[in-house]
């Protein structure tokens, strides 16, 4: 488990660094709840939209997407709806934060977080 903190607001969340290719593949599939101070980090090999890109299908609950850049910038983030197909950003992104969903307004475009061990 990792910590990605916002050291200027305080907040802070434990999360998950799912970097294999099967972790990301799974996500939160079939899960029907999430922890709310506890999250997801999908790392992608590069910065990408398409990489990038998540599916909601058998995640039975909804989702606080937040897409950041190589240097932990939020580039875009959405509310992700449980069973809808696709989601991608506007922006390439290397990593994707899936978190509880009343977390969404945590986050803003241009903010940069901290990951650390």
């Amino acid at each position: 488990m990792k910590t990605l903190s916002h050291p200027p607001s305080g907040r802070s969340f434990r999360i998950r660094y799912c970097h294999s290719f099967l972790c990301r593949l799974r996500g939160l599939t079939f899960r029907k709840e999430i922890p709310p101070n506890w999250g997801l980090l999908l790392v992608q090999e590069r910065s990408s939209k398409v990489e990038a890109s998540i599916h909601m299908l058998f995640v039975f609950t909804d989702l606080a997407v937040i897409w950041l850049d190589e240097d932990f910038q939020v580039v875009d983030k959405v509310l992700a709806k449980a069973w809808r197909p696709f989601y991608a950003p506007t922006q390439p992104a290397r990593y994707v934060l899936e978190l509880h969903p009343r977390h969404l307004d945590d986050f803003a475009i241009g903010q940069t977080w901290r990951l650390s061990p």
